[in-house]
């Protein structure tokens, strides 16, 4: 529980994961408690229940919440007010969340125990991998984890993601040594706040280790393809640091520096020979087996908007390596675990961990079929299910209840139930609730697509030009991923002239810059200082291209009465034929504005 140290590691962690499932609904009945004696007294509590601590009185009076519900009391703490109004705990931090509000990141509040708990998940992935994979403690790890950049609130707290407040936390850098863990990484380049210094560090202690490693990996896919690439772009100058035994000059960082002369600590000029042997190859299929040939899998996130990148590691690991996706976690909480991680990526599910926090849930479904989205003010009290009564086949939106002061906060996955461990119900994450495009860690909504390109389009009025259409794709073939928008314009003649006035290039290109000034700030910060995205393109289609995509459509079986154009095109037909159409294809000129 909160009070209690979450220190769990090998046969006995195997041991609490039978224990918590094989009484996951006593468990969560005690968190739930727990939470509403700690929390009960706080000023968004005390308006609902009054400091009651009865569970009934809580399922059946404090309303399901979204993050505007809960924005104004985080924004009040974030201000310099007492942690008091959503917990009996002191906030140590604030976590920038992927989704954003009104442009900006969620602040999600954070207290000490949430550490705790974050490590205790991280604890069961090795004892579970150790199940299924043999030896992994005879080797290293190279697993590439990067810090963002970080702000403060008005009263100081921090305000940073969770992965850079979990590595930056003595929960990780004071970590006992393990066998099991043991890191290519130096912490120096992992913590380093340019993230081509630590990619480029990373990366040269890969390679230095390359006969040692048994596993690759890194938190989602598409980090892992972007040091694929930044690999491609670079290896030349690694090979050089390990053929002469000295860090490029590139490297400014002192403490990045420091670490890696102690790794590089010699020339060697034959291990530099082979590594250039095979970087140098024209075809880089199979590369992570070729540079690394002990490896045993892949781990990294592969559900969701991250599915995406599944071909293009299976080509750099000549389809040889698993694909292990290990746990299941948000800026929220962190919720459980993969408890099968050797399966195909599209069988992956998750055990909630009923320690974690307190669930419920959303029917949005049954016997297999996903039946409907519910909206924010759409969700009754008593809808809610809980953890080990939810449905085998169904449905549903997770519902969290946290010590740190979330209250029946809808998180907006969607999951299906597909089985049980014990009585434990185990997940398979469907999607984002009302996400249209992801590259990396962006989260794009079809409102706030909408809104950016209403702005956009506004550029081709003085030239007597209307966008008639459109919709989006996120393009992966390349790395960094990049968003594409197709647009079918229409141009009229004005009342003073015959004859359109003609776009060019310079025009074209202002829309997609504008775009890009106007989706979220965490968009901007993959495009401006990640660099994990690419510059927005609009490629601009014949007319009567989206009429031919409605009779595609629904020539396939689709209502014409009901028919909506997709804002986002997943379906390789619709591809083809929208890019058959492409008159014409433009880019952001610049990088967005972005301001830490």
């Amino acid at each position: 529980m909160d009070g209690k140290k979450l220190e769990y590691k090998g046969d006995d962690a195997l041991k609490e994961i039978e224990k918590l499932t094989e009484k996951a609904g006593e468990f969560q009945e005690s968190i739930l408690k727990e939470i509403l004696v700690q929390n009960g007294q706080t000023e968004y509590l005390s308006k609902y229940i009054k400091g009651s601590k009865d569970v009934k009185e809580f399922k059946c009076c404090v309303p399901v919440t979204t993050y505007k519900d809960i924005c104004p009391y985080i924004q009040r703490i974030a201000n310099g007010e007492d942690s008091s109004l959503i917990t009996g705990h002191y906030i140590t931090e604030m976590l920038c969340s992927s989704g954003t509000s009104a442009g900006e990141p969620k602040l999600m509040p954070s207290i000490a125990g949430d550490l705790d708990r974050r490590t205790f998940i991280y604890n069961l992935v090795m004892p579970i991998m150790n199940q299924h994979v043999s030896g992994l403690d005879e080797g290293k790890a190279m697993l590439l984890y990067f810090v963002k950049a970080e702000k403060s609130t008005p009263c100081g707290l921090p305000a940073r993601t969770v992965l850079t407040s979990y590595y930056k936390s003595k929960h990780f850098k004071c970590r006992t040594h393990d066998l099991f863990n043991d890191f290519t990484s130096p912490d120096q380049a992992i913590l380093c706040k340019d993230s081509n210094q630590s990619m480029y560090c990373q990366l040269l202690s890969g390679l230095i280790h390359r006969h040692q490693v048994l596993r690759i990996g890194a938190v989602f896919a598409s980090a892992l393809l972007r040091a694929i690439s930044f690999l491609e772009r670079n290896w030349a100058h690694l090979c050089n640091d390990i053929r002469s035994g000295q860090v490029d000059p590139m490297i400014t960082d002192h403490e990045c520096r420091s670490c890696m002369s102690f790794i590089l600590s010699s020339p060697n000029p034959c291990l530099a020979d082979e590594i250039a042997e095979i970087c140098s190859h024209p075809s880089w299929k199979g590369i992570l087996c070729h540079l690394w040939p002990r490896t045993k899998y892949i781990e990294a996130v592969v559900t969701g908007s991250m599915a995406q990148y599944i071909p293009a590691l299976e080509y750099y690991s000549e389809g040889k390596l698993p694909l292990v996706c290990t746990m299941y976690a948000s800026s929220e909480c962190y919720f459980g675990v993969n408890l099968k991680p050797l399966c195909d990526p599209a069988d992956v599910v998750f055990t909630l961990m009923p320690n974690m926090c307190y669930y419920e849930f959303i029917p949005l479904g049954e016997n297999g079929k996903w039946l409907m989205d519910v909206a924010e003010e759409e969700v009754p009290n008593d809808k809610l299910v809980d953890l080990v009564h939810v449905g085998l086949g169904c449905y549903y939106e997770l519902v969290i209840t946290t010590f740190a002061g979330l209250y029946r906060y809808r998180i907006g996955d969607v999951l299906q139930v597909t089985g049980f461990h014990n009585r434990a119900p185990q997940f398979r994450f469907i999607c984002r609730r009302n996400v249209v495009l992801s590259i990396d860690n962006d989260k794009t909504n079809e409102e706030d697509l909408h809104n950016s390109i209403t702005k956009a389009k506004k550029l081709l009025e003085p030239y007597n030009a209307l966008l008639v259409e459109y919709t989006s794709y996120a393009d992966t073939s390349s790395v960094p991923g990049h968003y594409v928008l197709y647009w079918e314009i229409l141009h009229h003649a004005s009342a003073t002239k015959d004859t359109p006035i003609p776009l060019d290039a310079k025009v074209h290109q202002e829309c997609c810059i504008a775009v890009e000034e106007e989706l979220d700030y965490v968009y901007r910060r993959c495009r401006s200082y990640d660099k994990s995205i690419g510059p927005l393109e609009i490629r601009v289609v014949e007319p009567g291209t989206f009429e031919a995509l409605m009779d595609m459509f629904i020539g396939q079986g689709g209502s014409i009465n009901q028919y909506k154009t997709p804002r986002c095109i997943k379906s390789n037909p619709a591809l083809v034929l929208l890019n058959s159409r492409v008159k014409a294809s433009f880019f952001s000129p610049r990088d967005p504005s972005w301001i830490p």
